[in-house]
């Protein structure tokens, strides 16, 4: 076996280790991101902006409200932002800046203590006021941004809060598709060329899975520790719709014999017998996009597809999902591996890597280490500067209404 190799990557490392200037520029881009998605809301949503009660969902109003309340919570509010991961939790906050209105924004916006249904039972600001409130959010937090130490340490709730807002905004996407609206006008589809199957070779190596060195990074990623990793094929490139729907149109996907036990129960409750906005029309096959339906790009990464529907697939086809390691050590050392065209489900639970310790947002990890996959990469919702290949991403195996895919290993 080779020596133990690692490899950080673009903009997305960039930004992980970003200094006050840049940090400035980017927490007001992911603000003005922010704004523009809850506009797209409000244009399609009407003034009430509900929305259905569902797992997928949260309230619009509600996700404005927490994005500002988390930033100010990390650092307006924070006596110990400037301890970093030594920082308390629980250190006594002052008011927060709601507080001259009456309203008790610690028991309408805190994630960790309002459970998600309750959250539609709550009387919520409205939008305007929550408007406010951002802008003197973003004030406050780049006044303090300026005092700062321009250190780990000192910029870490800075970090954190961006990318905290980056990721309720990608959030905001997957609503909007849910929903049937386009977040983004103006903005259509690109056509996809056509990817013929390729596949890549991957030499054994001892591959350090996990973060080490400076900047940020997210509990669930330190604990860098070498995995032996025998040599292996990998897809190109995610699965596209040519590839998969020949499972379906085949009759296979109904099969038992190709489906885990848990998969076959999810399809059995499913309504549908094709995958998530995918139809079959007259000639082909139909996508829903933004409450339309098109003609679908067979040549585009499959997409919106559980990790049940890609358990599904490799089995009838004879090929499984990476690991995490499989999928880092593509990612960073065999070119001609494309990634970023969706999540992309693997064959590792999320796990604590040796170590853990939770940071001081506690509840961003700890509570979802249950056997739930990793997924590995981005999706074109995810901004450049999430984009990093040391990323972990997790949610449960049933959830298709993210930006979902996978890519296969020979079996």
């Amino acid at each position: 076996m080779s020596d133990i190799v690692s490899e950080p990557t673009g903009e997305s490392e960039q930004a992980r280790c970003a200094g006050k200037a840049a940090l400035a520029a980017a927490l007001t881009d992911a603000r003005a991101r922010t704004l523009a998605l809850f506009g797209a809301c409000e244009g399609a949503l009407g003034p009430g902006l509900r929305v259905p009660c569902t797992p997928e969902l949260n309230l619009p109003l509600w996700e404005l409200g927490h994005v500002g309340w988390f930033a100010d919570w990390w650092l307006a509010r924070n006596p110990e932002r400037h301890r970093g991961l030594q920082a308390n939790p629980q250190a006594p906050r002052r008011p927060a800046r709601q507080a001259r209105r009456g309203v008790d924004a610690d028991s309408l916006f805190n994630s960790s203590t309002v459970p998600h249904d309750h959250r539609w039972a709550l009387n919520l600001p409205a939008a305007d006021a929550l408007r406010t409130d951002l802008a003197e959010s973003l004030q406050d937090t780049m006044a303090l941004l300026h005092g700062a130490e321009a250190t780990d340490a000192g910029l870490y709730f800075f970090r954190l809060a961006l990318f905290h807002e980056d990721m309720h905004a990608e959030a905001a996407v997957y609503m909007a598709q849910n929903l049937g609206f386009d977040p983004t006008p103006g903005a259509g589809a690109a056509a996809t060329a056509a990817r013929p199957p390729r596949t890549l070779q991957a030499p054994a190596t001892t591959w350090e899975l996990g973060r080490s060195g400076s900047g940020f990074a997210f509990d669930n990623e330190l604990g860098a520790h070498p995995v032996a990793v025998a040599a292996f094929e990998v897809d190109a490139h995610a699965v596209t719709w040519a590839q998969y729907l020949p499972f379906v149109e085949s009759g296979a996907a109904a099969q038992r014999r190709f489906w885990s036990d848990a998969g076959w129960a999810w399809r059995s409750r499913s309504q549908s017998a094709w995958p998530r906005y995918v139809r079959p029309a007259r000639s082909g096959w139909e996508q829903l996009r933004h409450g339309q339906w098109q003609a679908l790009d067979l040549g585009a990464t499959a997409r919106h597809l559980t990790a049940f529907e890609a358990q599904a697939w490799c089995a009838w086809a004879g090929r499984r999902l990476p690991t995490e390691a499989e999928w880092e050590v593509a990612a960073h050392t065999l070119p001609g591996f494309v990634w970023g065209d969706a999540w992309e489900w693997t064959a590792s639970p999320f796990a604590p890597f040796p170590g853990f310790t939770p940071h001081p947002y506690v509840d961003y990890s700890a509570p979802w280490f249950d056997g739930r996959p990793v997924l590995k990469g981005a999706s074109p919702a995810t901004v450049p500067r999430m984009r990093h290949p040391k990323y972990r991403n997790y949610f449960t195996p049933e959830r298709n209404d993210i930006v979902s895919g996978f890519r296969t290993v020979a079996a």
